[in-house]
């Protein structure tokens, strides 16, 4: 029965199976890119010139590409096992591997995830418009100092006229436009900052990044380890693979998508630390938006454009919130009412969750100060089980006996990697913060 509802909850809100043609399928595969793309551009792209400055040029490209293609694996992973079974959700897949224990945990890790995330999504709007401690928004740099523009009021203004709307959409599918709106704030952010790279190295004011990471006392080596959360968490977008994969009904056409999103994704996101570590150096936040403050005092940026750059970026998170709030709604309510009907189906149901997820992201981000310790947990535990753990043991499990030998030896380096790298970036991080108090 269980079974049955997934089936169902996930084909309520799609749109209906048609035959198309080729000019049409190529358009849904285009529309999926925008979705996946989107998923996967978030709070992580504003950490990854930190993490250029913690590996060294060379190392940062290596892991992005690594990254990537353990992330194209494990979907692989996923998709094949999705086509092969019965499942239309995340947690289904694992209910068939693993049963109940399987799908909690999925459910469980989607909703710590994706929650995690809106949180710092809201936080960073916030700081965008409002400011944090002495780095001014860009509202009090232009209107000055007002209750309207304080960082409450700011969250709660886009909370209720933007989160609110785009939220209520009941078919993914029907955000697709605002996911190419956000794809294409995210590359106007990585040329903006690429005319201004290109600007200082005229001028002679930028900085010669190091190619290497700098090796100069004991814990180094294992301080390299807190870069890996950062990237993992910039791949993760496996909470949305079925309701974008199912919407295309292919797995071949979904395979593509994917594979065109992660290498323009990583396209992306290496371009963005070329260009931040050209621009701010060692000196670098681990928020870039914070570099971009007009009392950073660096000459090769003008006002209007650390406006511009922090505003696009403050955009396109605004528009990647509904799509992963729309895993997140999706995974609490099959978690919590399994008996209920269809949440697409039912409209209090629907709004009222719709709305409480909204007052919890919003409460959250006005009391929690910083989001970096949290980026680190999630990148360590629930993102790295979303993206490697549990596809790697569904691929070893094999219950559809699919697997080959290669997919079983790769799903077991993937898993052991990931543990590993998870526990040493944990103790790392505990051993830092012990340091720091001591």
């Amino acid at each position: 029965m269980a079974q049955t509802r997934n089936v169902a909850r996930a084909d309520i809100p799609l749109l209906p199976r048609t035959n198309s043609n080729a000019g049409e399928n190529k358009l849904l595969i285009l529309r999926a890119v925008f979705n996946v793309s989107t998923s996967i551009i978030g709070a992580g792209i504003m950490s990854i010139p930190a993490t250029l400055k913690v590996l060294g040029v060379i190392p940062a490209f290596v892991l992005i590409v690594l990254v990537a293609i353990l992330v194209d694996i494990s979907v692989d992973y996923m998709l094949r096992f999705t086509y092969r079974g019965e499942s239309k959700t995340y947690a289904a897949l694992m209910n068939e591997s693993f049963g109940k224990i399987g799908s909690v945990a999925v459910q469980i890790c989607v909703m710590i995830t994706n929650l995690g995330c809106l949180i710092m999504y809201l936080i960073i709007v916030g700081d965008v418009l409002s400011g944090q401690g002495e780095h001014l928004g860009v509202l009090q740099e232009l209107f000055g100092i007002h209750w309207w523009n304080s960082r409450n009021f700011a969250i709660l203004f886009i909370v209720v006229f933007v989160m609110l709307p785009l939220v209520l959409y009941r078919r993914i599918e029907s955000l697709w436009l605002s996911s190419a709106l956000a794809v294409l704030l995210a590359i106007v952010f990585v040329v903006i900052c690429s005319v201004m790279a290109i600007t200082a190295i005229l001028k002679g004011q930028t900085v010669n990044p190091r190619m290497f990471p700098k090796m100069d006392n004991e814990t180094s080596f294992f301080n390299l380890f807190t870069a890996v959360p950062v990237i993992v968490t910039a791949f993760t977008f496996h909470f949305n693979v079925h309701p974008i994969g199912t919407e295309l009904g292919k797995s071949a056409a979904m395979s593509s998508s994917v594979k065109i999103s992660l290498v323009l994704c990583a396209v992306i996101y290496f371009s963005i630390g070329i260009v931040g570590y050209l621009l701010f150096g060692d000196s670098i936040m681990p928020d870039i938006l914070v570099n971009f403050d007009r009392s950073s005092g660096t000459s090769a940026i003008s006002s209007m454009l650390n406006d511009v750059v922090r505003l696009s970026y403050a955009l396109h998170l605004m528009l990647v919130f509904p799509l992963l709030n729309f895993s997140l709604r999706a995974n609490i309510d099959e978690l919590m009412f399994p008996k209920k009907p269809f949440l697409a189906t039912d409209t209090r149901r629907f709004v009222c969750l719709s709305l409480f997820l909204l007052t919890v992201s919003y409460v959250a981000a006005i009391f929690i100060p910083s989001i970096w310790y949290v980026f680190q947990v999630i990148g360590t535990t629930t993102g790295v089980c979303l993206a490697f753990i549990f596809p790697g043991a569904i691929a070893l499990r094999d219950v559809h006996g699919i697997s080959s030998r290669k997919d079983k030896i790769i799903a077991m380096i993937m898993i052991v990697q990931a543990v590993v790298t998870s526990l040493v970036t944990i103790a790392t991080n505990v051993y830092n913060m012990s340091g720091n108090r001591s």
